[in-house]
């Protein structure tokens, strides 16, 4: 399919006509439980993180991240970040309604939403303090001094956490913040462009 909402459409169908369970991210429970497991491991830091910056994709891992901290440090600010050309979850979640869009624009195809998904959005009200949207010029920003600076090799919706606090510096100057960086699925063109 031309992008994620797309190739989900497919696979729904696949499995009905197949016979088969369908695991859709957020809304079946066990891929936000999973996730949820990063934001234990980050709790057992020895400082306090008082801000936690997540990808939203279908949400499961906000969703995730987002009830362990408000489970044990309700104090964290727990943050959702989206590429502005894609920017369906967020603004859904901050309209209290479903918001879809007919295509997306942006590099961060991991996290490239068109269609909410309702169960996410549900959670998403119980664990977002906020939600940021972040331009595709700080995305490649972030993948770059990723690279240059710890040598990881991050897709554009892996890098997306690193891309808010450069785009938004003063929200968290003086803080001790946590993003989650996951995704390495770049391919030899994109490396060669972008990196």
């Amino acid at each position: 399919g031309v992008d994620f909402d797309a190739a989900k459409i497919f696979a729904k169908k696949e499995a009905i006509e197949k016979d088969l369970r369908f695991v859709e991210d957020s809304a079946d429970v066990e891929t936000a439980i999973g996730a949820g497991t990063i934001g234990l491991e980050l709790l057992s830091h020895p400082a306090e993180i008082q801000s936690v910056l997540v990808a939203v994709g279908n949400g499961a891992l906000i969703n995730g991240v987002g009830k362990a901290f408000k489970a044990n440090n309700p104090n964290t600010t727990v943050i959702g970040v989206q590429a502005s050309g894609a920017p369906a979850m967020i603004e859904s979640w901050k309209s209290n309604s479903i918001i879809c869009y007919p295509a997306i624009n942006t590099i961060a195809d991991g996290i490239g939403v068109r269609i909410p998904v309702p169960e996410a959005l549900a959670d998403m009200k119980e664990v977002i303090d906020e939600g940021l949207l972040v331009s595709e010029d700080f995305i490649l920003k972030a993948m770059k001094l990723l690279y240059r600076v710890a040598g990881l090799v991050c897709e554009p919706s892996g890098a997306i956490a690193i891309a808010a606090i450069m785009e938004y510096p003063t929200l968290f100057r003086n803080k001790t913040v946590a993003a989650i960086i996951c995704g390495s699925n770049l391919t030899d063109e994109q490396l060669k462009n972008w990196m």
